[in-house]
């Protein structure tokens, strides 16, 4: 009986490689449905004509304020 052992590796590195794929196909189609899910009793809020608007001047001090922070944490 005679065994090719570079036939039987192909065979094994197929079935395994196989077999990775599918699980990755699987999860991929289980990530969607649970996102679906999601997405459908937890809406994203819809943004309203009054909210309010970040302004230039507001990123300006929110800049501010983490450089403060840091310059802060940094001097102990």
């Amino acid at each position: 009986m005679e065994t090719n052992l570079i036939v039987e590796g192909f065979k094994f590195m197929g079935l395994g490689m196989g077999t990775v794929f599918l699980f990755l196909i699987v999860m991929i189609g289980a990530m969607n449905l649970m996102s679906s899910i999601i997405h459908k009793f937890f809406p994203e809020p819809q943004a309203s004509a009054d909210a309010p608007v970040t302004t230039q001047q507001d990123n300006k001090k929110i800049i501010a304020a983490i450089t403060a922070a840091i310059s802060h944490h940094r001097q102990g």
